[in-house]
């Protein structure tokens, strides 16, 4: 079974700084409908104004990716240490015990455009850790790249987490296949261009709910940028 959600249905928020698109119940959002999918609990798309951001926070028991399609994402935990993310890149922060830091963008005239999402980890408490790789522009268009598991390796984060995530792009009619698991979930976010899911047709912004299938085939890709999560069933 696949269900698509489109873009326009997306919670939003404008905070002048910060734009926000939100797949899920988040903040001031909420939709007893949307709640999460399996462990991944949130992915927000969003959008900080040049030179702004936001103060020292924290986050407990939670791995949170951020995914920079544009621009540039800073961060600086409660030690001073500051790191930057770069358009392409992903980041990988493990939550664990505790974990504070601020969230900006450095530069002063491009707003920062980027995904964040949160993944529920297996279990509470695990270690803190922060890390970066490479996204799919640097690993070639016309199939899934594997960027975060529970089996870390050369250029895949990772995850503290029963969920696998992918990305990828797809352009001139290409696509792809991933095999799955009917009993675990898989979501499908696209993020630029059109593409279809199990003959299903998507365009930037939309999503699919993916269940109880065996594969996930991938085509019609035109200037497509896709994620790809496989989940646990779980709800945590």
């Amino acid at each position: 079974m696949l269900t698509v959600r489109k873009s326009c249905d997306r919670g939003h928020a404008d905070h002048g700084w910060l734009r926000s698109l939100h797949s899920f119940s988040f903040a001031g959002y909420y939709d007893p409908r949307y709640m999460g999918f399996g462990n991944l609990h949130a992915l927000n798309e969003e959008w900080i104004a040049p030179g702004a951001g936001l103060g020292l926070h924290g986050h407990r028991d939670m791995e949170i990716l951020s995914y920079v399609l544009s621009g540039r994402l800073g961060s600086r935990d409660c030690s001073g240490r500051v790191q930057s993310v770069s358009a392409g890149c992903v980041q990988r922060m493990a939550g664990g015990e505790g974990a504070t830091h601020a969230e900006f963008n450095p530069l002063p005239d491009q707003p920062a455009h980027y995904l964040q999402i949160w993944i529920a980890p297996r279990c509470p408490g695990m270690s803190r850790g922060y890390a970066q790789v490479p996204g799919p522009a640097d690993r070639g268009n016309g199939r899934l790249h594997l960027l975060a598991s529970p089996q870390a390796g050369p250029g895949v984060l990772d995850l503290q987490a029963d969920a696998c995530v992918y990305a990828g792009l797809f352009d001139g009619g290409n696509g792809d296949e991933l095999p799955l698991d009917a009993g675990r979930k898989c979501y499908v976010h696209l993020l630029r261009g059109t593409l279809q899911a199990n003959g299903h047709p998507l365009a930037a912004g939309d999503a699919a709910f993916v269940e109880r299938e065996r594969r996930l085939a991938l085509a019609q890709g035109c200037s497509a940028e896709v994620l790809v999560f496989d989940l646990s069933a779980e709800e945590r």
